[in-house]
């Protein structure tokens, strides 16, 4: 058996039929079909039903092509592996954050990490955390900084840092220079515009409404920070964020309320069990750093 016969077979099963296959591997069907039919005699069972329309795994197929994908996921890591530099003079970091941490937290790391070790090629991503948690599972990714808990059981957490979300301001706000501390009954009487209901951060912010019986008056709902921070720049709406995106240059402010704000844990990512490279490693490194 070769590993062409299992980049075959899992070519089959995700396109879900020969021709199609065929056509990504750039292998005339015949040939796909000899290898795959010299795959299932080697192992002495049937891989695919041939009889609809569709080609669909056997259930021995399954369970063989669930393993599969497991054998090649290993054996890239272990390519990376023979390649990795101890000395950091190269390499490549993929790294992966979802979208709050993207407005305030990328920009630093990467400043620092960029300092530390200019040889390496960063490749940066905003993800969902079901997108990271699949991208670090398939060895797509090789760290990811997002919340806890995950519950992909192969990825592995490491706690960082704690974060705080606050209510917060624009210049053109009534309550930009207002040094007063805002109650519920406050918050209540404000305009929000908040992240979308599908964003993570969303939920922490419901549910902070929720503790404190406030039902909070939502004018605009955006499925982006970016166009969220440029909403509350421009209009006097108020939003919920990570308290550390209300800075001055960003003509934002971090309004005072009673009670404790909402917190959640963030937590550095990773394949559980996987080869980290020494890229990844000083990338766990410098945040840990940061964040005692």
């Amino acid at each position: 058996m070769l590993l062409r016969h299992l980049r075959y077979l899992l070519a089959v099963a995700d396109h879900g039929g020969f021709t199609r296959a065929a056509e990504a591997l750039h292998v005339s069907q015949p040939t796909l079909s000899q290898q795959i039919r010299q795959l299932e005699e080697s192992l002495g069972v049937n891989l695919f039903d041939r009889t609809s329309r569709s080609v669909k795994p056997t259930d021995a197929g399954q369970a063989y092509i669930e393993c599969a994908r497991r054998v090649l996921v290993e054996l890239e890591a272990g390519k990376r592996a023979l390649h990795d530099v101890k000395d950091l003079t190269r390499g490549t970091l993929r790294l992966a954050m979802t979208p709050t941490f993207m407005a305030y937290l990328v920009g630093p790391l990467v400043r620092d990490y960029v300092v530390r070790y200019p040889g390496i090629h960063l490749q940066i991503f905003e993800l969902s955390m079901d997108d990271i948690e699949a991208g670090l599972a398939d060895d797509s990714l090789d760290i990811a900084i997002a919340f806890t808990p995950v519950r992909n059981p192969d990825v592995e957490c490491i706690p960082a840092f704690v974060e705080t979300l606050g209510v917060m301001v624009g210049r053109e706000h009534p309550l930009y220079e207002r040094a007063a501390v805002l109650t519920p009954d406050d918050i209540a009487q404000l305009d929000f515009a908040l992240l979308a209901p599908e964003f993570i951060t969303r939920l922490s912010i419901d549910e902070y409404f929720r503790q404190h019986a406030i039902a909070p008056k939502v004018q605009i709902e955006v499925n982006s920070v970016s166009t969220l921070l440029e909403v509350i720049r421009h209009a006097p709406l108020a939003t919920m964020l990570p308290e550390a995106i209300a800075t001055e240059d960003r003509a934002l402010r971090r309004l005072v309320v009673t009670g404790e704000a909402p917190q959640r844990g963030a937590a550095l990512l990773r394949r559980g069990g996987n080869y980290h490279s020494a890229a990844a490693l000083a990338f766990v490194d410098l945040v840990l750093e940061r964040n005692p």
